[in-house]
């Protein structure tokens, strides 16, 4: 599919029910509410959408049945490490945003679904504030509809997104989901330049994939803590040149939060802002910016 009408406004896919209060040093399930007004504030073109949770059954496109079950039944250990019942009440919401940001996106270009804690999630484990992977659902669920052939996972969180890789291992999926994580290889401010570098090259690949799933994650930053390598200027520069990639390549793309944990969490809300008015550029600039 090709996508070239700019957007009047950036569908963003928020329910409360995506909200839980895990008691844990990750502030991402609570982020989104804060992100989302951060963005209004701002004046940003948004809208905010609707979206049905996704079923059980969705999330053993993933991963393990017996490990979903105990998971929705608070027999076993969350990604935040406790068995608290508003996380697992949360958890089809924050995969079923994701999924309705790829679908829209197939339709509009471009979507958002302000929401995190997928990459370390693997197929009958959690880890790393991460429970279920929502990226893989969404791909597989649109792969199974045959509504794409193949999906770019593009992971720019900090940290290496292994259980999304251990996913794609069991299911045997790497023909048709391409992922790449940047927290594999970077580490470190000395970097950046050879991260802008490898991304370009990266997003060279779009116009041979239908779809595009892009974690834009905060903690890459060189002031978080549990980061990093970019500036906010080169942080900027990465989300300009994935979207602008995707808008010229014709790929739709639907991207998340994923992490960020500087204190305070305005300094986190910043970034995720940037990342906005990077895609409000370039999906839906002002009509007098507008060349199509």
């Amino acid at each position: 599919m090709t996508i070239r009408h700019a957007l009047k406004t950036i569908p963003v896919f928020y329910e409360e029910a995506m909200l839980a209060a895990p008691d844990s040093y990750s502030p991402s399930a609570q982020k989104p509410r804060h992100v989302l007004a951060a963005w209004q504030d701002a004046g940003l073109p948004v809208t905010v959408t609707s979206f049905t949770p996704v079923e059980e059954a969705d999330f053993a496109l993933a991963h393990d049945p017996t490990y979903v079950r105990d998971i929705l039944d608070c027999q076993a250990e969350n990604g935040f490490f406790n068995k608290a019942q508003d996380v697992a009440d949360s958890l089809p919401y924050t995969t079923g945003a994701m999924l309705a940001a790829a679908r829209a996106a197939l339709q509009s270009g471009c979507a958002c679904a302000p929401v995190s804690g997928f990459h370390h999630a693997g197929y009958d484990y959690s880890g790393g504030f991460c429970t279920f992977n929502g990226l893989v659902v969404a791909a597989r669920r649109l792969l199974e509809e045959n509504a794409v052939r193949r999906v770019m996972i593009l992971d720019c969180d900090m940290h290496h997104g292994d259980g999304t890789e251990a996913i794609l291992k069991h299911f045997h999926l790497k023909e048709s989901i391409r992922h790449t994580t940047f927290g594999r290889w970077f580490r470190e401010p000395r970097q950046a330049r050879s991260y802008l570098r490898l991304l370009r090259k990266t997003v060279s690949y779009f116009p041979s994939c239908d779809l595009i799933l892009y974690q834009a994650g905060a903690d890459v930053h060189i002031n978080d803590p549990l980061g990093g390598v970019l500036t906010s200027d080169q942080m900027i520069e990465r989300d300009r040149i994935v979207f602008d990639a995707a808008r010229a390549a014709g790929t739709p793309i639907a991207w998340n939060l994923a992490g960020g944990y500087q204190v305070p969490l305005t300094k986190v809300i910043e970034l995720h802002v940037n990342t906005m008015r990077e895609c409000v550029r370039v999906y839906a600039p002002p009509a007098s910016a507008r060349s199509l």
